[in-house]
């Protein structure tokens, strides 16, 4: 196992340089930069640039340089903990990315345990009592999860929470929060406006987990050593947890890794739509503005955490299976 773990953080740092220089290139594939898309901005507003200005923003930003030279600009900078700088926001990338990448953990963590909270019992019920109406009701409410686009629950959950609860939606915190120094009340109004995202992202993937649960457990359920443990005498639920639902558990943690990086990333619209302050609407942004910095730098978070994740989900596998051995 140890000897498992170190080669692949050995191989964790090729992988992610490789998906660095992936990611900035795809960023560089739409033609023109940022300076063109803002001198475009300009003239648009009936404002003109001269010649002069282009130049000098160019040798300010570093954009009349080869792609390679920036990406070693931007390497050499996140070696030494410098993310470079956000062209469209005008300043630091890492002023603008720790604050949101936090609240997006946030989100995204919250999302994950509600799922696997409501998830796991529902799929296990569901699989003991295959047919019946409990079944029947899970099955209904998990196929309308997985077809119902998040946006639209987004916009459904936010005419309620306003119509019914009085709740103010968008954002995840009240207007004399949002600017507001961290204390106590700063913590409680972000957990009362916290339950809406998290409800409208996890519901798609609690759904599919209901249904991964439920065929996994089905399948281990009819198994020669199930009836063997029944035969012994052994309580009805000690034979369902102890045996069929430790095994039906791997897909919960063999994807947990890349769950949670998905659920950071793939709720953009969702964050779009509630106007939240995280990474998704900021990486758009990043990225139709050609931000080259600033929207690789977030690809790359988001890299690290897949990478980082799948290695955890990997090493909690083998533990959790004693039939996988890690050689």
């Amino acid at each position: 196992m140890l000897q498992y773990t170190a080669r692949r953080l050995v191989v964790l740092i090729p992988t992610l340089f490789a998906i660095s220089i992936i990611a900035f290139v795809i960023i560089q594939l739409p033609p023109g930069d940022y300076l063109t898309s803002y001198i475009s901005q300009l003239a648009a507003n009936g404002e003109q640039v001269d010649q002069s200005t282009i130049q000098g923003l160019q040798e300010q930003y570093g954009l009349n340089k080869p792609i390679y030279v920036q990406y070693a600009k931007w390497m050499g900078g996140l070696l030494r903990g410098d993310f470079g700088y956000s062209f469209d926001w005008r300043r630091p990338v890492s002023m603008l990315l720790w604050n949101r990448l936090a609240l997006t953990a946030i989100i995204g963590v919250s999302t994950l345990l509600l799922t696997w909270l409501i998830a796991f019992p529902i799929g296990i019920l569901s699989a003991v009592r295959q047919y019946s109406i409990g079944d029947y009701v899970a099955t209904f409410v998990a196929f309308i999860g997985v077809a119902i686009p998040e946006f639209l629950t987004a916009l459904v959950l936010m005419w309620v929470a306003f119509a019914y609860f009085n709740q103010s939606v968008g954002g995840l915190f009240s207007g004399n929060f949002v600017d507001a120094p961290w204390s106590w009340d700063r913590v409680l109004d972000l957990l009362s406006h916290l339950w809406i995202p998290v409800i409208i992202i996890g519901v798609n993937h609690t759904a599919g987990l209901i249904r991964t649960m439920r065929a996994n457990l089905l399948d281990e359920l009819h198994k020669p050593y199930v009836v063997t443990a029944r035969a012994k005498g052994l309580p009805e639920w000690k034979v369902i947890l102890k045996y069929p639902v430790r095994v039906a558990l791997n897909p919960f943690v063999s994807t947990a890794g890349w769950t949670l990086a998905g659920i950071l990333s793939g709720s953009a619209i969702v964050e779009q739509v509630l106007n939240l302050p995280t990474t998704g609407p900021l990486n758009l942004r990043a990225v139709l503005s050609q931000d080259m910095f600033l929207a690789g730098s977030i690809i790359l978070m988001l890299a690290v955490l897949t990478v980082v994740g799948t290695l955890i989900s990997d090493l909690l596998l083998a533990w959790l299976d004693p039939r996988i051995r890690l050689q």
